[in-house]
């Protein structure tokens, strides 16, 4: 079995952790809704309605959902 030079296996190294860091600034969303729309909906009336939240923040929250881009 063969041996690479320790400057080859740097640069691997470094290719490898260049790619990977390339798609970290992604600028892509993507919203993943574990909660139905409906439900995410009716849980924050519920908190508006409880005080838990502002209406302010209500109506962000609501446009949010109905407009995630």
């Amino acid at each position: 079995m063969k041996h690479l030079p320790a400057g080859a296996l740097m640069i691997a190294a470094l290719t490898a952790t260049a790619l990977l860091c390339a798609s970290c600034g992604s600028s892509s969303t993507t919203t993943n809704r574990l909660v139905p729309q409906a439900q995410a909906e009716a849980d924050l009336k519920r908190a508006l309605d409880a005080g838990i939240i502002t209406q302010d923040q209500y109506d962000e929250e609501i446009e949010k959902l109905r407009d995630p881009d």
